[in-house]
C-alpha cells in the first residue's frame, strides 16, 4: 500500500468510525486525509470502494499476522493462542477498524454482504487451526465450522471487553482467560 493510500485508509477508517457509513462523505475523508478531492477519486471511485478496501486490507492484515505468528509453531493450542494474540492486538491497536466492522456486519447492503464474505474467509482460517487441534486430539471432535464462528465471536466479545475496560490493558491476561474459558468452558 503506497503512502497516499495508507493515509486515505487510516483517515477513512476514522471517518467511518466516527460518522458511520451513511454519515461519512468523500469530502470529509479527503479533508481528514489531507489530500485533494481529485487525489481521493484517483485512488477510489466511491465511498463504497473505500469501504471495501478498508475491510479487505484490514482483515488481510489480521490473516497475514496470524500466519506469521504461527509459521513456526507446532502445538495446535499455541496456534489458537496465536490467533487470539494477533486478533486482539490488531483490534486493540486499530479500534476504529473494529468499530467499522461491528457497525456494518448486519444488513443486506452490498457492502455488508461483502464484509460478511471477508469475515467468512477469515473464519475459515480459524476453522483450519481448530481442525488441526482436533486431529491432534487436543480438543474435542465437533463441527469445526460452528466452533470457528464461536471462537471468532468470543474473540470479538473479548475485544469489546478490552475496549470498554481500557484500564485492563494486559492483553496476555485477557488471552489466558479467553483460552481457559474456550478450552474448559464456564461450568465449574
Amino acid at each position: 500500500m503506497n503512502k497516499t493510500k495508507k493515509t486515505i485508509f487510516d483517515s477513512a477508517m476514522k471517518v467511518f468510525s466516527q460518522r458511520g457509513y451513511t454519515g461519512a462523505t468523500m469530502d470529509e475523508i479527503a479533508v481528514t486525509a489531507g489530500v485533494a478531492k481529485g487525489t481521493l477519486y484517483y485512488h477510489f471511485k466511491s465511498k463504497e470502494e473505500i469501504f471495501k478496501y478498508i475491510i479487505t486490507e484490514g482483515m488481510n492484515l489480521i490473516k497475514e499476522q496470524v500466519e506469521i505468528a504461527n509459521s513456526e509453531v507446532e502445538d495446535p493450542i499455541e496456534k489458537l493462542r496465536g490467533i487470539c494474540r494477533v486478533q486482539l492486538s490488531v483490534l486493540h491497536q486499530n479500534k476504529d477498524f473494529f468499530k467499522v466492522v461491528m457497525s456494518q456486519l448486519w444488513g443486506q447492503e452490498l457492502r455488508q454482504l461483502q464484509l460478511r464474505d471477508v469475515i467468512r474467509a477469515y473464519i475459515q482460517g480459524i476453522e483450519k487451526y481448530l481442525g488441526e487441534a482436533m486431529n491432534a486430539g487436543v480438543i474435542k471432535k465437533g463441527e469445526t465450522s460452528f466452533m470457528a464462528y464461536t471462537f471468532f465471536g468470543t474473540l470479538c466479545s473479548a475485544a469489546v471487553y478490552e475496549l470498554m475496560n481500557e484500564e485492563k490493558k494486559d492483553i496476555e491476561s485477557i488471552i489466558d482467560n479467553l483460552m481457559r474459558y474456550i478450552l474448559n468452558g464456564i461450568i465449574g
